[in-house]
């Protein structure tokens, strides 16, 4: 079996590095991370650097695909080759996954149209003008043959999941021991739903800092407004089916 996680500039690195550490476990499993071309690739912080180990070209049809997030999605989905990939590979791969805001990069390569996904609470805005129904409130959404979670932590759920599905409840289960899966935090601000209106508002204005600059906002905009431009044009062909249906 074999796993293509995708590595891009300004990838956050928990959201690769836990799947990896559990999926890595599997049998007879060959882990790939792939890129443009194979080499170097910087993590969101400018320190952690992870070698991309195949190109795209070198990785057509991988068993599964993980896409993970960071502060530099938005301006990858708009990446043609990443999103060509992304649609042909999905076409042959028996999973099709994603971590935090890599949904997003799913998203606007078409393969979540029209169907349940989740994100990091911050990018589930942009989900939805993508044609996505956003869930906010659970963890790991299994939709067919893709699976999206939640943000950075939530992609070691995923994988586990995923383990199960591919080796068997029971390897999951080694595996979720051997790397001593067990969360216990000391604090119980992990959701939405659960932090104060002030450790909300201070970890919004954390993103914020890496996200507001001119390539991201830039990025972000041409995304919405792409969204806003393809539900408009899908809109205009259903009036116009419903009135030549009632000719």
């Amino acid at each position: 079996m074999q796993i293509a996680i995708v590595l891009y500039p300004g990838f956050t690195a928990l959201d690769f590095i836990g799947p990896y550490e559990v999926l890595r476990w599997l049998p007879d499993t060959e882990v790939r991370f792939v890129w443009h071309a194979a080499g170097p690739i910087t993590a969101d912080s400018g320190v952690l650097v992870i070698g991309a180990t195949h190109s795209f070209d070198e990785t057509p049809s991988p068993d599964v695909i993980l896409v993970p997030g960071g502060m530099t999605t938005i301006e990858h989905a708009r990446d043609e080759k990443v999103l060509d990939w992304v649609r042909r590979a999905h076409e042959t791969a028996t999973w099709t996954t994603s971590v935090c805001s890599g949904s997003v990069i799913l998203a606007a390569a078409g393969v979540l149209k029209g169907k349940r996904a989740t994100s990091h609470w911050a990018a589930l805005t942009a989900l939805k003008a993508l044609g996505v129904t956003p869930v906010k409130d659970e963890r790991v959404v299994h939709e067919g043959d893709i699976v999206t979670s939640a943000g950075v932590s939530a992609g070691i759920d995923l994988a586990l999941w995923l383990a199960g599905q591919i080796g068997g409840e029971e390897r999951a289960k080694v595996i979720q021991l051997s790397i001593e899966y067990d969360p216990q935090p000391p604090f119980d601000s992990g959701h939405m739903s659960k932090a104060s209106v002030s450790t909300k508002a201070s970890a919004t204005a954390l993103m914020a800092k890496d996200m507001a600059n001119p390539t991201q906002l830039k990025a972000m905009t041409s995304l919405l407004w792409t969204g806003a431009i393809e539900a408009a044009r899908s809109r205009g062909k259903r009036k116009r089916g419903r009135v030549a249906s009632s000719r």
